[in-house]
């Protein structure tokens, strides 16, 4: 909702298992990208003001039920984002659009992504990110699940929802299939959302214990590998829950629950078969399994059988049989686990417009109004910090001279809001605003304060996957009575976050941020802004120690995640610079073009610089 206050042409959708809230070891946090401008109707009668959208009209296709035709009804206002017909395909009465009708990367553009399958995906594939349109009607051959005969699932108020949601239509075909670019997949992952989110306590972890079998029995199975995917175990369970009655999905009976699902894709894979639970008719493994590959698939789906809930268990969990960790139903624990899930989810992104930025503001603070639990409320406070973090960004330079001090107090208004997101990120603002403004003192006394916060006995680092260990350290430090944003100003720390062209950004960095937004590890950032103090009071023995304890920390990679190693490595690139070791800078600029991660969008140029030197 955040996100999304303030965009004018798309919608942000999560999607995957933890925006289901299935936080599990590789749960995928994926990203839906809804543009607006577009109507997509099932049926000519719902068109509605075509002078002033693009209309399209879904036609399924008999042979694809999955997939549908997106025919251009009404043009609206093409050439403002479509180039006239130069993504469509025409027949001899109609136009159709093209699944390469869009350059993702213009609509993300802050972001480096590669092609992952039919999504892009950033270079750690820690986010896939899909641009769909949607259509607020269910396809044709999606409407009899409505009505469909069931048991006590999925609840009247859930099929309500998703009837009046529609679906998603995806620029991707079907599998197999040449010359297929005007097919678009349907998608009902908002729809299976919301079905996930009506689960009771047993279904959810059904779910679990599938993903799980699939992860850990299944695919290790080298002639296996792969066939099967959790989208297709979520399946089983959607037709298994429709069709068991209530009394069967109590967790006494959460094996049978289990084995109800096992058998129904045992019988899918020896026929080939495994339907949509929205079209029946969409076979999804089409492609996939087939009469060549079932038949050692159905031995490794009946051994699972045939060991029971003792073998399936030791298979799962063999170091701790006793006590399965899913089924732990302590509070406190549940309470750490919540809070996890939320560090590994929460995202913001950075607006390089301060209009856009006071909107989402003022959402925000209308949210901490209202009546919810405590843990939104503080979800929302924390939401309104990181975008006063982003505002005090995109104010006037605090150098300007005019009007000077009221400047300084919009900056010390945003700046203290935004330290109440982690334990250094806020305070590392500060001390950046300190430096850009020459009060170098004051700067060093900060860069302390974080350094002395990173170093201390168990920090958890936010945007990661979590042991039991870290879980179980966080339990240490925290209490019933602390609110979700004391705990993180006391036990998280994350990244400071400069926005593209920030105010804050000193002098020597403004490169970094001239085409992007950049994310800094905190202790790379300290002792960079030390380094810089040093320099530039002229203290040449203490800004070769800070150069010094900058080179360990990239060297060790403290608090140094691969998605930001290229920018570390830059920065330490760039402070040789300055100190004169030129040689040692090129190397680093090298180095930094090499990493694995995002690669730092200025790491090329300093290294060409120092060549025409």
């Amino acid at each position: 909702m955040t996100n999304n206050s303030d965009e004018s042409f798309i919608t942000r959708i999560s999607s995957g298992s933890l925006a289901e809230g299935i936080d599990l070891p590789g749960s995928d946090a994926d990203l839906m990208c809804i543009l607006k401008d577009e109507e997509v109707i099932r049926d000519v009668r719902h068109m509605k003001h075509p002078e002033h959208s693009k209309t399209f009209l879904m036609e399924t296709d008999a042979d694809h039920p999955g997939f549908t035709r997106l025919r251009l009804l009404t043009e609206g206002d093409m050439e403002n984002d479509f180039k006239p017909y130069e993504y469509f395909k025409n027949t001899r009465k109609d136009v159709y659009l093209s699944v390469n009708f869009c350059d993702i990367k213009k609509i993300v553009p802050e972001k480096e992504l590669f092609q992952h399958g039919p999504c892009l995906s950033d270079r750690g594939q820690n986010v896939d990110i899909a641009v769909c349109f949607r259509s607020k009607y269910l396809p044709h051959n999606a409407i009899p699940w409505v009505s469909r005969n069931r048991q006590q699932w999925p609840p009247n108020s859930a099929i309500d929802k998703i009837k009046k949601y529609g679906c998603l239509l995806v620029p991707i075909g079907p599998r197999l299939v040449s010359d297929c670019n005007d097919l678009w997949r349907l998608s009902f992952s908002v729809a299976e959302k919301q079905l996930v989110h009506s689960f009771n306590f047993t279904q959810l972890i059904c779910y679990c214990l599938l993903k799980l079998t699939l992860k850990h029995i299944v695919n290790k199975n080298k002639h296996v590998e792969g066939l099967l995917c959790s989208y297709f175990l979520k399946t089983a369970l959607f037709w298994v829950s429709e069709e068991l009655d209530i009394e069967t999905l109590k967790l006494s009976k959460l094996f049978v629950c289990f084995f109800h699902c096992l058998d129904k894709l045992i019988s899918w894979v020896k026929k080939c078969y495994c339907p949509n639970y929205f079209i029946p008719e969409h076979n999804m493994f089409f492609g996939k399994i087939d009469l060549d590959n079932n038949k050692i698939l159905i031995n490794v789906l009946d051994g699972i059988k045939y060991d029971g809930i003792d073998g399936l268990i030791n298979n799962l969990c063999p170091h701790n049989t006793e006590t399965f960790p899913l089924l732990v139903t302590n509070s406190k624990y549940l309470s750490i686990r919540l809070d996890f899930l939320f560090y590994r989810i929460n995202a913001l992104y950075f607006m390089n417009d301060i209009s856009r930025c006071l909107k989402s503001l003022m959402f925000t603070e209308s949210l901490i109004k209202t009546k919810h639990s405590t843990f939104i409320i503080d979800v929302f406070k924390y939401y309104n910090a990181r975008i006063n973090q982003n505002i005090a960004q995109l104010l006037p330079p605090p150098t300007t001279n005019t009007e000077t001090y009221k400047i300084h107090r919009r900056y010390h208004r945003h700046l203290q809001d935004g330290i109440k997101t982690d334990a250094v990120s806020g305070w590392l603002l500060y001390a950046s605003f300190y430096y850009v403004t020459g009060q170098y003192n004051v700067t060093l006394k900060l860069t302390d304060y974080v350094l002395s916060r990173c170093s201390a006995a168990v920090i958890i680092t936010r945007f990661a996957n979590y042991s039991e260990v870290d879980m179980n350290n966080y339990g240490k430090l925290v209490h019933s009575t602390m609110t979700l944003n004391d705990k993180m100003r006391m036990t998280t720390v994350s990244n400071v976050m400069y926005a593209k062209q920030s105010s804050l950004i000193p002098m020597e960095l403004e490169l970094e941020v001239e085409v992007r937004s950049m994310d800094i590890p905190p202790t790379v950032m300290s002792n960079c802004l030390r380094f810089l103090c040093y320099h530039h009071i002229g203290d040449i023995s203490n800004r070769q120690q800070a150069l010094r304890d900058l080179y360990l920390t990239v060297l060790l990679r403290n608090f140094i995640h691969s998605s930001t190693l290229s920018n570390s490595v830059t920065i330490l690139g760039v402070c040789y610079e300055i100190s004169g070791d030129k040689d040692t800078a090129y190397q680093y600029y090298e180095e930094a073009l090499q990493c694995n991660g995002r690669i730092c969008s200025s790491a090329e140029a300093r290294k060409s610089k120092l060549l025409e030197i």
